[in-house]
């Protein structure tokens, strides 16, 4: 697919995250005016509530809330139709393009907030190389990988309560902690901080409690993608982990970016998940590609500095896909609701440079990584700005993400 043209003209530059291609969608706000739902075009969100209101868009009074929940409940008819509707409306010979000129904001002027109201949080553990890394420093290269990991997606569920928009800014936790000499724990600031670079599926139709779904409906299922961070306090949870995994380490902040590329948007960058090790019982097998080529990145800002590219990977990295997380979720018969978001886990290719995380570029905090500021780091430190990055790239355009931004503020 090559790029379509737009009479946006900033849609139609080939490095423009958000040609007609992509629209993603969102919510921002503007001066005097309340949180709104939009689509990002070029350099401009065009005014999805008020398309509706004034009769270009009907769905049913679904933009009077600010989130896309009541929009994505309507389905995947609707989703076809709102996508195929906006392609028209902006497309370069559009004869409204006058009169919608209008209801175009510069992205430079607006505030983007959390595109849904996150109804629940699972976050899954589902990168063969990251897995494979922390269980060396953890359990030794023989017992890296857990039993199970090569049968099925490891997950938990997190807190829906502290998934934050980019630009949130994120306090230090605080927990409590157990130095390997120390006869007692103790309680205070964290001091080994660090990020886990992650895509996000935002789930846009529900199951009911008792049923499972297949990995193909699981993909229907799925309403978008963002980039997202889940933060991680690598001392807590070294400490509270067993038996029952993270709690306290991983419930202080999550972050997402603030567009959802929809997975129809995604459809020509499909790739397959790789070869297995053993064959995966019936539930869990894919029919057609359930991954996604999307380019990522992770760098980090001291304060008031440069910023330092830290790592560079791919989401096809992953093991698992999120369709196949998304029915393994359902398949004991948990209910899925229409706003839940899964954590793909942390993306980690096969080389140093290729870790989601500093955990792994570190080693565990004993091989520091230098910065173009000639300062080092083994985890974050206070007034470090981290940015997550991801596009993928088509024939003449680029699908992106914008931007998961989140500064650390010092502990309370």
């Amino acid at each position: 697919m090559t790029l379509k043209s737009s009479w946006v003209e900033t849609a139609n530059s080939a490095t423009t995250q958000f040609p007609l291609n992509n629209l993603p969608y969102g919510v921002f706000s503007t001066a005097g005016l309340p949180p709104r739902c939009g689509v990002a075009i070029g350099d401009y969100v065009l005014d999805v509530q008020a398309l509706e209101a004034d009769g270009f868009i009907c769905f049913g009074g679904a933009f009077k809330d600010p989130s896309w929940n009541a929009f994505m409940a309507q389905g995947r008819t609707h989703w076809r139709d709102l996508r195929e509707k906006l392609t028209n409306l902006l497309t370069e010979d559009a004869p409204e393009c006058e009169r919608l000129s209008a209801y175009l904001t510069a992205l430079d002027e607006v505030e983007l907030h959390l595109p849904i109201v996150v109804m629940e949080f699972t976050d899954f553990y589902a990168s063969k190389h990251h897995a494979t890394n922390v269980g060396t420093m953890f359990r030794g290269a023989e017992n890296a990988l857990p039993p199970n990991w090569l049968h099925m997606p490891i997950g938990y569920n997190g807190r829906a309560s502290t998934v934050v928009v980019s630009g949130t800014d994120v306090v230090r936790p605080r927990g409590q902690t157990k130095a390997p000499d120390a006869g007692q724990p103790s309680f205070g600031p964290c001091e080994r901080l660090d990020i886990e670079l992650e895509m996000g599926a935002i789930v846009g139709q529900p199951s009911k409690m008792g049923t499972s779904v297949s990995v193909e409906e699981a993909d229907d299922m799925i309403f978008g993608y963002v980039l997202l961070n889940d933060w991680s306090a690598r001392d807590i949870q070294a400490w509270e982990y067993q038996p029952l995994g993270p709690f306290q380490a991983k419930a202080f902040a999550t972050s997402i970016s603030p567009w959802i590329v929809t997975t129809a948007a995604l459809q020509p960058f499909r790739t397959s998940t790789p070869p297995r090790e053993h064959t995966l019982l019936p539930y869990l097998q894919e029919r057609r590609p359930m991954l996604f080529d999307i380019d990522l990145e992770v760098a980090i800002a001291p304060h008031g500095k440069a910023e330092t590219v830290i790592a560079t990977t791919n989401y096809h990295e992953m093991y698992y896909s999120a369709p196949q997380q998304l029915a393994h979720h359902a398949s004991s018969g948990c209910a899925i609701r229409v706003g839940d978001l899964l954590g793909s886990g942390t993306i980690s290719g096969a080389e140093k440079s290729q870790c989601g995380s500093l955990l792994e570029m570190t080693w565990g905090g004993k091989e520091p990584i230098t910065l173009r500021t000639g300062e080092t780091r083994n985890f974050i430190e206070d007034g470090d700005t981290l940015t997550l990055r991801g596009v993928a790239k088509g024939d003449g355009y680029t699908v992106g993400f914008g931007e998961c931004v989140g500064k650390i503020r010092p502990a309370i």
